[in-house]
């Protein structure tokens, strides 16, 4: 599967839209499970399913991807899930804030989804900040706090070792703490 895999990825990033098509049906368990672990941690967003299939839509919207492993295609995964889930909650905030909507009264649910989405937002404009002078500390962040990575696979993706990995997201954890407390 390694030969197969590493066919596809240089298909695709050829532009080879079958070759794309065939990647992401050998990875979507992966991307699911991905998915999956970002639903569980950040709580009712997108379903896994309409994450998953938003990924897809935005690669091959992409045209051309650069892809050079399957590590690199979790890390541009982790990127394009980080948008995905920063553009719903920015969609969630409008239509808080009206959006030509009807007035009505927010239950409790409704409360902690806004909740969820400013934090997103605050945690993705952070880190934004970080991209500025850590650069790599915030790809560390991206992996682990919008695709689920573990630490091993995040070092993967990064082609980094697992101990600058860990080093990376605490620095990076205690710094995006210190400015989303402020």
């Amino acid at each position: 599967m390694a030969g197969e895999l590493t066919l596809l990825l240089q298909a695709a990033s050829e532009g080879d839209e079958p070759a794309l098509n065939r990647l992401v049906a050998l990875l979507y368990v992966d991307l699911r499970r991905l998915a999956r672990k970002v639903q569980d941690q950040r709580g009712q967003t997108l379903d896994t399913t309409s994450l998953v299939h938003e990924c897809y839509l935005r690669f091959i919207q992409s045209g051309r991807l650069e892809l050079n492993d399957r590590a690199h295609f979790f890390c541009l995964a982790a990127r394009v899930m980080r948008q995905l889930l920063c553009d719903y909650a920015r969609e969630r905030l409008a239509k808080k804030r009206g959006a030509g909507a009807v007035h009505v009264e927010l239950c409790e649910s409704d409360a902690a989804e806004q909740a969820e989405a400013t934090h997103c937002l605050a945690v993705n404009q952070a880190l934004d900040t970080l991209a500025e002078i850590r650069p790599v500390q915030a790809r560390v962040v991206e992996c682990r706090f919008f695709a689920g990575l573990t630490e091993e696979e995040t070092a993967e993706a990064l082609n980094r070792s697992l101990r600058s990995v860990q080093r990376d997201w605490s620095m990076a954890r205690n710094w995006l703490s210190d400015k989303l407390d402020s």
